[in-house]
């Protein structure tokens, strides 16, 4: 015999909570299709504006480089450069 804790999920719960969950359900999926439709558009923009750095005369890579290092909080980049100059300077670069 099956107790309540053996049954599978939803099984055995009031049939009037059902819809509730699939209202919830199709609210969830709704707003993560939205935020999907604009992380889309997004990156098609942020595509444009790469594009338009390297018809400026910009390097892309660097760009990305210095929005990764903004990113990050200063004395953490301050440390990774120190470190970056003391590994160069002993390998003789």
């Amino acid at each position: 015999m099956l107790d309540d804790t053996d049954a599978a999920p939803g099984a055995g719960h009031n049939v009037t909570a059902e819809p509730l969950a699939a209202d919830r359900l199709r609210s969830l999926v709704e707003r993560i299709e939205r935020l999907l439709e604009e992380r889309k558009a997004l990156s098609s923009d942020i595509s444009d504006i790469y594009k338009e750095s390297a018809s400026a005369g910009f390097e892309n890579k660097v760009i990305r480089q210095l929005i990764r290092i903004r990113a990050q909080d200063p004395a953490e980049v301050e440390e990774q450069e120190m470190l970056l100059d003391t590994y160069r300077r002993a390998l003789g670069m």
